[in-house]
C-alpha cells in the first residue's frame, strides 16, 4: 500500500481528527496504516461507517458494547479487526473524537 499524505488533515495529539468535514476514505486508510492495519475490509468498513454515522447523527460514538450489538460485528471479531481497543481505533478511522470512557 502507498503511503497516502495527511498534510492539512487537522489532528489531536492521540491521532484523532480535529474536524471530522476533513475525513474521507483515503484518510481512514492512511490511519489504518499507521494503526498497523494493512487493508480496510468490507468488514472494517462495515464498524467504520457505523461509528461515523452513529456520531454524525447523535453526536457521540457508541459504546463497545452498543457497537457489538447494532453493526452487524460480534465484539469478538471487533478485537480481531481492531486490536487493541475496537471502539477507540474504529473511531480514529472513522475520523470522529474518541468515544467517551476510552483510555
Amino acid at each position: 500500500m502507498a503511503t497516502i499524505e495527511m498534510t492539512g488533515i487537522d489532528r489531536d495529539p492521540e491521532g484523532f481528527l480535529t474536524n471530522p468535514g476533513q475525513w474521507n476514505e483515503n484518510v481512514a486508510e492512511a490511519i489504518a496504516h499507521e494503526a498497523g492495519i494493512a487493508e480496510l475490509t468490507a468488514r472494517h468498513w462495515l464498524v467504520v461507517n457505523y461509528m461515523r454515522d452513529t456520531y454524525l447523527s447523535a453526536g457521540q460514538a457508541p459504546s463497545i458494547r452498543a457497537l457489538g450489538k447494532e453493526s452487524g460485528v460480534q465484539i469478538k471479531e471487533l478485537y480481531v479487526l481492531f486490536p487493541k481497543g475496537p471502539a477507540k481505533l474504529a473511531a480514529k478511522i472513522g475520523g470522529i473524537p474518541k468515544p467517551h470512557g476510552c483510555i
